[in-house]
């Protein structure tokens, strides 16, 4: 894998891990017009490096939150950290199942299919375009919202579907505060990218010789700057209701991805 090729992947990630627009979906279509020179094991590596990356700038940009809960999470008594923590812990069921007994027909689906990619991220364009023009309010997630979000999730783990962007919009159509539906929404994918990748790792048998270490940290350099950006960008345009120039970009793209996928 070139040094440029593991750069615009990085970018790519770190920018569509944020905005609505998927990232798996557009790392496919990366991959695509790249002609994915990339060996089996390589190209798994970087989409490790490059996840963690994104879980990272997470961490970065919600740090003094994910302190304060864990903080909570040690106190001898019932809070509102905890109540958070048991939140996410509910929306990852649907996920971890999902991850478990469908990995192998899920893997599938990733392997450069561009008609699937377009057409969900036309799925993408209008879930978001609805979600603009829902009425602002300041309702907080509950457990049975948590539950709804996490199945959200799970069905986004499908190429051109949009995680940050069919969560986030599920919530604003829940009539969740916008600005909680972000923090949630960033939050609540955290364990999920660690324990997807830890399961990765464990189920590789050893490292090749082959795979370069440059490109994989540059991928990552790139994925996780761009990724610290992007977040905060996402939070301030949910808040501001700008979601609908997404809509109209994904509705571009995936139509551009179906065309391509077709000929």
């Amino acid at each position: 894998m070139s040094y440029l090729e593991a750069i615009v992947l990085g970018i790519i990630q770190g920018l569509t891990e944020f905005l609505p627009i998927s990232s798996s979906g557009h790392l496919e279509i990366g991959k695509a017009l790249f002609g994915n020179q990339a060996g089996a094991q390589e190209s798994l590596f970087l989409t490790i490096a490059l996840h963690v990356a994104t879980a990272l700038s997470t961490i970065v940009v919600f740090r003094k939150d994910i302190f304060d809960l864990l903080k909570g999470l040690f106190a001898f008594k019932w809070n509102e950290s905890k109540t958070f923590s048991f939140k996410i812990l509910l929306s990852m069921i649907p996920a971890v199942f999902v991850g478990l007994f469908l990995q192998d027909q899920i893997e599938l689906l990733f392997a450069q299919n561009l008609v699937l990619v377009g057409a969900m991220l036309c799925l993408t364009a209008i879930i978001l375009f609805w979600a603009d023009k829902a009425k602002k309010t300041d309702k907080i997630v509950s457990s049975k919202n948590a539950v709804i979000l996490g199945f959200v999730q799970a069905i986004a783990i499908l190429p051109g579907i949009s995680r940050s962007g069919s969560t986030i919009a599920t919530a604003v159509l829940l009539g969740i505060d916008r600005e909680k539906a972000a923090r949630f929404s960033f939050l609540m994918v955290l364990p999920l990218i660690f324990g997807s990748m830890a399961k990765t790792l464990l189920d590789v048998e050893g490292i090749s010789q082959k795979i370069e270490f440059l490109p994989l940290l540059l991928g990552f350099l790139a994925a996780f700057l761009t990724g610290v950006v992007a977040c905060k960008w996402m939070i301030t345009l949910v808040k501001k209701s700008q979601l609908k120039y997404f809509s109209l970009y994904c509705l571009v793209v995936g139509g551009i991805a179906l065309v391509y996928g077709l000929l």
